[in-house]
């Protein structure tokens, strides 16, 4: 379900968390919407491309195990 999601939705969706933003989902978009605005501005390039970079850069770089154990 996530994979098929847009990522643009999905952080828009994410910003809507805590009990104070729930449900405002019109203020979430304006504000993805004005930061889009806002890295084309300073970088030129794609928004989308940048934060598509971004959450890439952000992830894990290659699958991790846990060696030990709790308690």
């Amino acid at each position: 379900r996530k994979a098929q999601c847009p990522i643009v939705e999905r952080l828009t969706n994410s910003l809507m968390m805590h009990g104070r933003n729930n449900g405002k989902k019109l203020l979430a978009v304006r504000i993805v919407k004005h930061s889009f605005e806002i890295i084309h501005l300073l970088t030129g390039e794609n928004p989308v491309q940048v934060v598509v970079n971004a959450i890439i850069n952000s992830g894990p770089r290659e699958d991790s195990t846990r060696i030990g154990r709790a308690g």
